[in-house]
């Protein structure tokens, strides 16, 4: 897979919206703006890296808001959104560049993994891929208090975010629009499409929405708030050991005389814990998800697995209130290796370190566990989630 960096722009000051802080640091229903923007893209398996464009004056803000996700160190942003966004490709440039970026506003808390699977698959035929929404209304022009003419509308379409481009391609034409300051853009797309780059629309999403004025603050917290309840799921699985070296376990590899056999990379816990995932959601097990008898899942990073359960909860106006995960079996040694599996399982889902607990048993012998011929897992998942959804 190319190299996927997201760049989460954040530096704005949010004139539009009142309060003490700018609008992506206000809190919509215990979280940030910005927490929410950001959550998407860590889960997100395709996503390498995450790196947002901040205001000077807002380190403080971003810090408290960012605690327990793994982001690399942000950018400082510019007195424009176009300034900004290349002030974060420069830094992208000067480490070890990637050959993809997506470019996302802060202010649009509800994006999705289909949406960003989308942006990222049109990137294999295009320039840059953006999301669009085609304009339903009929389309009026106003000038002072009174409508001056009815726009044709066909064709006409909303941009959203993110926008996703080749790097090196965007980071060239930025260059172009920073020497030139006769022009000012709005958007990414724009950059692009002058300096005649294919720019491929995809499927926008209405819940993809930008938060501008008090009114969408209020949208969206009606949205998240709603009337909640807590549930309760549980998963199970078995792998037998087959040949190798290593068995992967919550996504760490351990050293091992043997793997662990299965269709995708057989980490047995992270299976275990999507399905109780989807069974607190109600939606069926991983195999109804992933077939087995799908080609496209052998060998397949189980991450990938858990990131699409995660973004299923995320989208359906739930949150993870708590994991715990047992994993069953003679050997290896899971101590040593307990904290590093809650580490990366709650950065794969976006969470505090502390909604994560991860222990080991054995069966004392007993049973295929107790022969070492396989291991097992059990998990249970507490979410809290929208009645009705």
């Amino acid at each position: 897979m190319p190299q996927t960096v997201a760049l989460i722009v954040a530096a704005g000051r949010g004139s539009r919206m009142p309060g003490e802080s700018p609008k992506q640091y206000q809190d919509l229903c215990g979280r940030t703006i910005l927490r929410h923007a950001l959550e998407a893209f860590v889960i997100h398996p395709d996503i390498t890296d995450i790196r947002a464009v901040i205001h000077p004056e807002d380190a403080n803000r971003y810090v408290a808001a960012t605690r327990g996700l793994t982001l690399a160190p942000p950018v400082i942003g510019g007195k424009t959104r176009q300034e900004s966004v290349h002030n974060g490709l420069a830094a992208l440039a000067s480490g070890t560049a990637p050959e993809q970026v997506l470019i996302h506003d802060s202010a649009r808390p509800f994006v999705s993994l289909a949406l960003i699977d989308r942006v990222i698959g049109a990137l294999s035929t295009a320039d840059g891929a953006i999301p669009t929404l085609p304009v339903n209304d009929t389309v009026k022009r106003a000038a002072e208090g009174r409508i001056a003419a009815t726009l044709d509308r066909e064709g006409l379409h909303l941009a959203q975010t993110p926008q996703g481009f080749c790097f090196p391609a965007l980071l060239e034409a930025h260059n172009r629009a920073a020497a030139d300051r006769s022009v000012s853009y709005t958007d990414d797309a724009s950059i692009a499409e002058a300096a005649g780059l294919h720019v491929a629309a995809v499927d926008g999403d209405v819940a993809n929405i930008k938060i501008t004025h008090v009114d969408d603050m209020s949208r969206a917290a009606a949205w998240l708030r709603g009337e909640r309840e807590t549930r309760v799921g549980s998963g199970f699985d078995v792998h037998a050991f087959g040949p190798g070296d290593a068995v992967r376990l919550c996504g760490v590899d351990i050293p091992h005389d043997r793997a662990l056999d299965g269709h995708s990379d057989a980490d047995v816990a992270l299976h275990a814990l999507t399905d109780a995932i989807l069974g607190a959601l109600g939606d069926g097990d991983i195999g109804s998800h992933f077939p087995p008898s799908d080609l496209q899942w052998r060998g397949k990073d189980s991450m990938h697995f858990l990131a699409h359960a995660a973004d299923l909860l995320r989208t359906r106006n739930g949150a993870l209130v708590h994991a715990d995960l047992t994993i069953i079996c003679e050997h290896p040694n899971i101590g040593p290796h307990r904290e590093a599996m809650c580490t990366r399982v709650a950065e794969a889902l976006a969470v505090d370190r502390n909604r994560i607990s991860v222990k080991a048993t054995t069966t004392e012998g007993l049973g295929f566990t107790g022969r070492a011929e396989g291991i097992a897992a059990q998990a249970s998942a507490t979410i809290s989630i929208k009645v009705g959804r």
